[in-house]
């Protein structure tokens, strides 16, 4: 009977590939490699020859976007920002000898370090081009603002690159995680998505203080803890007097239940080990 083999639901697929080989029984596999177009969305990742990858974080129409004095318009905008931590010179090497070799029509050596011949086209060279075509000697252009039609209050180093699109997409990360193992010292789950330092300054920055509560203490390490209003030290709740008390007052009168991460109720026990006493002061919710 002849096997048929569907591809994901809703997706239309091209056999790019098929395979006929031999298992260790003898008997006949296919393999078979299917491919797909897909266009950019918010959250592909795309990167350049040099390892200068980075993550898509907006779409913009053509007629919003920022175009130069002969009318062109970027195909990609990169944040500055993202230079600095890989210091991939080959990129900015690739830009300029691009720009160049487009303007002159000749090719150029795209790395940072040469041929080994020693034909390669030096900076000098590649900078005496672009002035002889009419651009800066130093690859950047004045922009103009695609809404306002002002020009912009910088110069913008721009030019041609080739980029690649990387198979980390949106499309496939879809990600779910209920109920995960948990650390025994911590309580926090050991699986899942995770939020680093780097994404909680991200959600401070959008102001999503809900979603910050919701990831950082309701599904991580939520726990309900005693502490005593006159001194701010925590409590144990008494199961034989049903409340809390507290060990320092000797009185459970002033103690309140709150809601905090296990995580920071562990770092203050820790820094009590050590003749460090936080003390919490509570105000009227």
């Amino acid at each position: 009977k002849p096997l048929k083999h569907k591809g994901p639901v809703g997706e239309t697929a091209v056999v790019d590939r098929v395979a006929l080989y031999s298992d260790k029984i003898g008997r006949l596999c296919v393999n078979l490699v299917s491919r797909q177009i897909r266009r950019p969305e918010v959250g592909d990742r795309y990167g350049t020859r040099h390892g200068q990858k980075g993550v898509c974080g907006a779409i913009i129409q053509q007629e919003d976007l920022v175009f130069s004095e002969r009318g062109i318009c970027p195909d990609l905008i990169m944040n500055p920002h993202g230079f600095y931590s890989p210091s991939t010179v080959g990129s900015f090497m690739e830009i300029l000898g691009s720009k160049a070799g487009a303007s002159c029509g000749r090719f150029h050596h795209g790395t940072a370090f040469g041929e080994p011949s020693g034909h390669a086209a030096r900076m000098e060279d590649i900078s005496e081009a672009l002035v002889r075509h009419g651009f800066s000697y130093n690859g950047k252009d004045i922009l103009y603002s695609g809404v306002t039609g002002s020009p912009l209050a910088a110069y913008i180093f721009m030019g041609t690159i080739y980029y690649q699109k990387l198979k980390h997409m949106v499309l496939d990360k879809m990600h779910a995680c209920g109920h995960s193992r948990r650390d025994i010292l911590t309580r926090q789950p050991t699986k899942g998505q995770k939020i680093d330092e780097r994404v909680r300054d991200c959600l401070i920055s959008y102001g999503a203080s809900g979603l910050l509560h919701e990831r950082l203490m309701l599904s991580s390490d939520k726990c309900e803890t005693e502490v005593c209003r006159d001194c701010g030290l925590l409590g144990y709740y008494d199961r034989r007097l049903k409340h809390g008390f507290c060990s320092a007052c000797q009185s459970g009168d002033n103690v309140s239940t709150i809601a905090f991460p296990y995580g920071c109720k562990l770092l203050f026990q820790e820094l009590q080990t050590m003749n460090i006493v936080p003390r919490l002061k509570l105000a009227d919710a």
